[in-house]
């Protein structure tokens, strides 16, 4: 689990369960679980909220290099990095087992592997990020070697010590060969077969050797412990086998082998120099022909059949639809005035688009968040209703996956308050995104920055009004970097926040009619304002499509002097 926060609710027990049998589990920090619950059953410590960073602009420390490995560690006897250093990591609470639990720490102690023991399973927590953002541990050697160890730990690829494990199939891993030595070819080996409480012995179909994978094995002996020597039983045997004596030391002369090989090396050496001298020249044209005849009977024997019309189901022309362009979509709540304004409203967004820029996008598209396909779209617009019904888990979960995928959703409680937490949560639509956002594994948010690509994607923006203007839009906060910011028009990370939100009723003020007449007046009723909301949804819809680009504007100032020169 790489930078999960949260899961939904019904997901921790069968997760919980599946690592008491036996399962190991492995965790990352990131700004997810930094911004999670303390209460996770999911780790083994219990965290601060929160993310500790080291070098920051704002921070007295530097980038701390790791410790010696504990001696009761998995990892002990790996030599110490030089090289690693962690920027980032989420902090334990300070407990009395919390040197016990600990794998790995920082030089200055703090820890970052830490483990718990859950009945027959485990969980391990790495406390930086999976990827290079919080440290340079991912893209090192130790870190295979850290996580391959780990893995080893665990008992699902290898048998239960206790002897109450349930029954398992192996493939030969490595075999033994006649000089003891542990080879690779398996051979017609098969598959050995482990019974809870019962030692496997070796035999004709399964020779001594490892079984299993690298990830984890298990050990057949050729001799059981105080085992007598008896001769191989051959009874009921299906495969065939050939019974030879022991061939005694016999010489071999390589002579003729070898100097046929010096001829045959000889002989491709003498025609590699005609080739080189132009003796076949008058046989490239020939070649030449027979390649392209050659070419021509493939593609006429392996073309494959035209795909058509009636071949395509009826389910994928609604898909074919969805792709020939860009489409804006919205949840349907399910009530008629709010379905009705959010069509509407992306309807007059959509023809803003087409006038005003080159993007043209289709007819708006209403999603049932339960069934439809959510990867058609790069943003889904969602209206806050406290009177709809609540979504289901499932769709909760689709919403989860949807947006770790790469899309976006903008929730907008259109009623001017969004300030998560704070005079927000006091209204009934403020109210039901909380309990929509509880099952998300939403990152910490902000506002939009004022030096945020949102603000000049398209047109130049200091707020981003809807019907209202008094509610900030949040986004995915971004980390703070060590690198000289001044100067700098946007902000140099790539990627796209996967969750807006707002209070502004931006559907409400793109909501047009069939003439192109606003179907609402804006609050205060100030045309302005709504051209400036328009302006707002075309530099979302441009945030979505095309990302951080705008943020090579840094190169701006290099680039003219350069032309300059």
């Amino acid at each position: 689990m790489a930078d999960i926060g949260r899961l939904p609710e019904q997901s921790y027990a069968p997760i919980t369960q599946w690592i008491e049998n036996g399962g190991t589990l492995i965790r990352f920090a990131g700004p997810r679980l930094a911004a999670a619950p303390a209460d996770d059953p999911l780790v083994p410590v219990t965290l601060r909220q929160g993310e500790r960073a080291l070098g920051g602009a704002l921070s007295w420390s530097e980038p701390q290099p790791l410790a010696d490995y504990p001696a009761l560690s998995p990892f002990a006897g790996m030599a110490r990095p030089q090289d690693i250093l962690i920027k980032r990591q989420v902090l334990a609470e300070p407990t009395a087992d919390l040197a016990e639990r600990t794998w790995a720490s920082l030089a200055d102690g703090t820890p970052l592997v830490t483990t718990k023991t859950n009945g027959a399973g485990r969980i391990v927590l790495f406390h930086v990020s999976a990827e290079a953002t919080w440290s340079n541990l991912p893209i090192s050697g130790d870190f295979v070697e850290m996580l391959r160890r780990s893995v080893q730990l665990s008992r699902g690829g290898g048998v239960a010590s206790d002897g109450n494990g349930q029954a398992q199939t192996l493939a030969p891993y490595r075999l033994l060969n006649a000089d003891g030595v542990l080879i690779s070819e398996t051979g017609r080996a098969r598959p050995l077969d482990i019974t809870a409480g019962a030692i496997p012995i070796s035999t004709v179909e399964n020779p001594p050797g490892l079984y299993g994978s690298e990830d984890g094995f298990t050990a057949l002996n050729l001799l059981a412990r105080n085992a007598e020597l008896k001769p191989i039983d051959k009874t009921g045997l299906q495969t065939a086998y050939t019974s030879e004596p022991l061939i005694g030391a016999e010489a071999m002369s390589l002579k003729p082998a070898l100097f046929t090989l010096a001829m045959i090396l000889l002989l491709l050496d003498s025609v590699i120099v005609l080739f080189m001298g132009g003796a076949f020249a008058q046989l490239r044209m020939a070649r030449a022909a027979t390649a392209v005849l050659a070419l021509t009977v493939a593609a006429l024997v392996l073309h494959p059949s035209p795909l058509l019309a009636q071949d395509v189901k009826p389910g994928d022309d609604r898909i074919l639809e969805r792709l020939d362009k860009t489409h804006l979509a919205y949840v349907v709540t399910g009530e008629a005035d709010v379905d009705r304004l959010s069509e509407r409203g992306l309807a007059g967004l959509t023809d803003f688009l087409t006038y005003r820029t080159t993007l043209e996008p289709g007819a708006p598209v209403g999603l049932d968040i339960t069934s439809d396909e959510l990867a058609f779209y790069p943003i889904i617009y969602w209206p806050v209703s406290a009177t709809a019904p609540m979504p289901t888990p499932q769709a909760v979960s689709r919403i989860d996956a949807y947006m770790r995928a790469g899309g976006t959703v903008l929730f907008d409680t259109r009623d001017q308050f969004s300030s998560l937490g704070g005079s927000g949560g006091n209204s009934p639509n403020g109210e039901r995104l909380q309990a929509i956002l509880a099952n998300l594994d939403i990152p910490p948010l902000e506002p939009v920055p004022t030096d945020n690509v949102l603000t000049k994607s398209f047109y130049l923006l200091s707020n981003f009004p809807g019907r209202y203007n008094g509610s900030p839009l949040w986004i995915e906060a971004q980390p703070e970097t060590n690198d000289d910011q001044s100067g700098r028009p946007a902000r140099s990370g790539d990627g796209v926040s996967p969750i807006m939100i707002t209070g502004n009723d931006f559907a409400g003020a793109w909501a047009i009619d069939d003439n192109g007449v606003a179907l609402l007046p804006t609050v205060p009723p100030d045309e302005t304002q709504r051209e400036h909301a328009f302006r707002a949804g075309v530099n979302i819809m441009m945030y979505m499509l095309t990302g951080n680009y705008k943020a090579d504007q840094v190169h701006i100032p290099a680039l003219l002097e350069r032309l300059g020169q």
